[in-house]
């Protein structure tokens, strides 16, 4: 099994700009992505880590600056050709993931076995079958279960709630504080990051 996981270093997470800066959105990535690398290790595996930029990590990082779609797709026809090899891709942003929720992605034989995100995407996936292409475009997972079918390929999907966790947007990081113990969760509680409850919900507010 070839494991990869891709992440924008160039730039990232956008969408955190109200509350972090670009440099801290760098180091809040690095941290992230250092709880995924951790997660697959430990389930035994050897993460490949493609960046389109260079990044701190425990382990060697490829810099590809191609778009999403282009590198996976590219790595599907080169990985998977005859059904012997499989290819896993987990996204960086999943600071919750944990060895059982790795060994919970790989443990199923279909050909194509998809964690769903929760606004839509497809946080994670493993494929066997040599004609499978990706489309990460909108709401991917379902994009996805269709492309499957289309060139068919039995599908199976992990219902895993540490998978379906990316963390995109500043109201994604009380789930971090309150769900993960790893690099993430540390590199938020140093910035000033601490849970508020108001309005009988939870939110993640810097302090300092």
């Amino acid at each position: 099994m070839r494991l990869v996981v891709p992440v924008s270093g160039s730039a990232p997470k956008t969408r955190l700009a109200s509350v972090l800066s670009p440099a801290e959105r760098r180091d809040f990535t690095e941290a992230m992505l250092s709880d995924v690398v951790d997660a697959v290790t430990a389930a035994g595996y050897e993460p490949e880590v493609i960046s389109t930029a260079p990044l701190d990590c425990a382990v060697p990082v490829t810099v590809d600056d191609r778009g999403l779609d282009a590198l996976i797709n590219d790595l599907l026809a080169s990985t998977v050709t005859d059904g012997e090899r499989a290819l896993a891709v987990v996204m960086a942003d999943l600071p919750l993931v944990t060895r059982e929720s790795i060994e919970q992605l790989l443990a199923p034989g279909a050909d194509v076995v998809l964690a769903p995100g929760l606004g839509g995407g497809t946080n994670a996936f493993v494929c066997r079958h040599p004609d499978f292409r990706v489309d990460y475009h909108g709401a991917s997972i379902r994009d996805h279960r269709e492309a499957a079918r289309d060139v068919g390929a039995s599908v199976t999907e992990v219902d895993s709630r540490r998978l379906a966790t990316d963390i995109d947007e500043p109201g994604d990081l009380a789930e971090v504080l309150l769900h993960s113990d790893g690099a993430a969760a540390d590199w938020l509680e140093q910035s000033g990051f601490e849970l508020t409850a108001a309005g009988g919900r939870v939110d993640a507010q810097r302090s300092r």
